[in-house]
This record gives C-alpha cells, sequence and structure tokens, in this order.
C-alpha cells in the first residue's frame, strides 16, 4: 500500500500565484497528482493552469473536497497557513518552506495538538507514494512504483540520493518521506517508522538521519521495541566538528550529544543495518532487503 498519500489524495497548494508555488505545483500534476486548489488570499475566483484559486483554505476545501495541502508561503506567513488549514480538517500539511521561526514552529505545534491534522516539515521535500501520488519538491522520475521499501529522511538532498540507488538496484518504494531537519517538525521518524511498520506492503525500512538533536536514538529504541521488519541506515555528519552547522537548523553537535558516531552506535545496537559510505548504500539494500 502506502503510507499517509496515495491516488485518493486531493492536494491544495497554498501559495500556488507564487513563483516557487506554481512551478511546483505544475511538476506534482504532471507527476499524476490530483491537485483540486489553490489558495492564495486576494486571488480568489483566478486559475493557475486549470486550478480554480480560492481565497481561503477552508473555501477550497469545501468546494473541491481537498484533504491534503502544500505549503509554499514566506517564512513569516507561514505558520497562519499551517493553523488556517489545520483549521479547515485537512488532514495532510506539507510545509516546503524553510526559516520559519523557532518560535512560529512551537505555536504550530501546540495548535495541531489533539486535531484531526498531520504535519510533515517545515523545510522538508515532501512526500512521495512512487506512481500514485507527489506532494513536494522531489524528482519525482528517480522513483520506483511498486514497493516494497519505505524511505525516511531528515535531509532532501540525501533522500533523493539513497531512492536512486535503490532504483538503480530494482528496489521500488511503496512511499518516500522527507521529515526536515529544524529543530521543531512534525511527523518525526518514530511516527513513520510506525506506519511503515503497520503497513502490509512495506516489507523494509530505509532511515537516513544527521547529526544534532536526538531523534536517530529514540527512532532505534523504538525499533528496538516495535519494528520487526529489516531497517537500514546512514548518519550524514561522520566529520563534522562540535559546534558546526551542517544545512540545517537542527543538525549542531553540541558537547557529547548529537553525534554522527553516537548515532551510528545507538542504530547498530538495535539491529539496523548501518552504511557508512553512501556509495554503496544501494548494493547494502539489495543484500539486506533481497
Amino acid at each position: 500500500m502506502s503510507i499517509f498519500v496515495d491516488k485518493n489524495t486531493r492536494l491544495l497548494v497554498q501559495g500556488i500565484t507564487g513563483k516557487e508555488g506554481q512551478f511546483h505545483a505544475r511538476q506534482c500534476i504532471d507527476y499524476g497528482t490530483n491537485v483540486v486548489a489553490g489558495v492564495t488570499p486576494g486571488k480568489g475566483g483566478q486559475k493557475m493552469d486549470d486550478v480554480p484559486v480560492f481565497n481561503t483554505v477552508n473555501e477550497a476545501v469545501e468546494q473541491t473536497g481537498a484533504n491534503c495541502s502544500m505549503v509554499f508561503v514566506p517564512p513569516a506567513f507561514a505558520a497562519d497557513a499551517v493553523m488556517e488549514a489545520t483549521d479547515a480538517g485537512v488532514e495532510l500539511v506539507v510545509a516546503i518552506t524553510e526559516g520559519i521561526p523557532v518560535m512560529d514552529m512551537m505555536k504550530i505545534k501546540n495548535y495541531m495538538e489533539g486535531s484531526a491534522s498531520r504535519l510533515i516539515g517545515p523545510n522538508c521535500p515532501g512526500i512521495i507514494t512512487p506512481g500514485q501520488c507527489k506532494v513536494g519538491i522531489m524528482p519525482g522520475p528517480i522513483h520506483t512504483p511498486g514497493g516494497p521499501i519505505g524511505v525516511v529522511s531528515r535531509s532532501g538532498t540525501l533522500t533523493y540520493e539513497v531512492v536512486h540507488q535503490l532504483t538503480l538496484k530494482g528496489i521500488g518504494q511503496t512511499t518516500c518521506i522527507g521529515i526536515g531537519g529544524d529543530p521543531v517538525n512534525g511527523t518525526n521518524f518514530i511516527d513513520c517508522l510506525d506506519a511503515f511498520e503497520k503497513d502490509s506492503e512495506t516489507t523494509g525500512i530505509v532511515m537516513v538521519g544527521e547529526i544534532g538533536g536526538t531523534a536517530e536514538e529514540e527512532a532505534s529504541d523504538f525499533i528496538t521495541q516495535h519494528v520487526t521488519k529489516p531497517v537500514v541506515g546512514f548518519i550524514a555528519g561522520l566529520t563534522a566538528p562540535p559546534g558546526r552547522r551542517m544545512g540545517h537548523a537542527g543538525a549542531i553537535v553540541s558537547g557529547g550529544s548529537g553525534t554522527a558516531q553516537g548515532k551510528i552506535d545507538a542504530m547498530k545496537s538495535a539491529g539496523i543495518h548501518v552504511c557508512e559510505n553512501l556509495g554503496i548504500f544501494g548494493e547494502l539494500c539489495a543484500e539486506v532487503f533481497n
């Protein structure tokens, strides 16, 4: 099957009339995603190609039945956009926007708690179920439909790299998710691992982490207790010195915590097959999953 998005996903794009929103909405449409609406306040009644534009998310949901939102709203307004989608009952909100202030993300997390909405991101490439639905900025052609491997990653570009290597080895994917590398985000490793574990068509999992924080260690503990499927892992930032920021706001090593080696050790102790050379990632996956 898949997790979170599939051929029944009805996507609306917040910020669809902006340059990035237009470009990536068209890419999603070309991939086969059912983009049913766009939202830009003040531009309701217009169209982006054949996609109707509305002033509010609530109006778009009522008129089109949209159940997923992709957010291409500038950082200063992104929190309001996510909360507006939550108010409208959108099941899945995918925030591509990067640079959202941490305090705004804290407000979003608090606001969404107990709601019917799930947030992926921010500062992420999004989510794709190959052959069915693409909600994000990832290159569609590198993905292979038909499973059986689920992919979850903190790094956008590394998501593309590991997916490409899987495809070159003839290993299809059920769903691939980039959760983003900000200090405060929505859906985390454990959420995705749990969903992949419960998905009958996912038989193996790829988890890509990076330095900073404790998400990978927590995910490793969860895998030990709850995941029965084989997991292949990779940690980016092995050579990063303490205090060095590696692209993502959350990827900072401070003191003795958040180091690549610490995460690798935790993953190995959980029985995860850890790849320490990205160049042979596909080969390791072929060994483990076949």
